[in-house]
């Protein structure tokens, strides 16, 4: 049988929430002290990434590395995922320094990628995988929508010849 295809999340801007005008109605995030930092939690992230948790082997790309586990599972009810190391690569505004952990560790692999960050880097690195590959951009401030999880799926079930290898995000409208 074959593998899942790979979904590498990011946390910042996909789960954990900022640049926003007015804080999101309580009844969609908490305000957790994570490291004495505030973080401002998603919880229909936690939810929506449960349900993609059938159609793809998880990995947690994100500035967090370990301590990823240290938290999200608690704070979003996600079990322990792998996680990539960037060996202090990490650089606020950008995911082009993910690159190259991700792309070892998707090699052979179809492989969708959920940020905030991306740069015309990260896009023209999914254009050139011979794998299936998809990015997923989110909006720092709204974080994995509904629309990005109905999409992933549609995705994670179409992808044998359908979805166009390299395809940069998703049509949200």
């Amino acid at each position: 049988m074959d593998r899942p295809p790979i979904l590498a999340i990011d946390i910042d801007g996909v789960i954990s929430l900022f640049g926003f005008d007015e804080p999101p109605p309580p009844s969609v995030v908490r305000f957790e002290l994570i490291d004495g930092v505030v973080h401002c939690i998603s919880l229909q992230a936690g939810e929506r990434l449960r349900r993609l948790g059938p159609f793809f082997d998880m990995v947690w790309a994100t500035g967090w590395e370990e301590k990823a586990n240290d938290y999200m599972p608690n704070v979003i009810g996600m079990p322990e995922l792998p996680f990539l190391t960037f060996k202090g690569a990490s650089r606020f505004g950008s995911a082009h320094w993910k690159l190259a952990p991700i792309d070892e560790y998707g090699t052979g692999r179809p492989l969708a990628w959920i940020d905030d960050s991306f740069d015309d880097s990260c896009y023209e690195w999914a254009r050139k995988r011979t794998e299936p590959t998809l990015l997923v951009p989110t909006e720092s401030a709204l974080g994995l929508e509904e629309a990005h999880t109905d999409a992933l799926i549609a995705w994670a079930r179409g992808r044998e010849g359908r979805i166009p290898v390299g395809t940069p995000g998703l049509p949200l409208d």
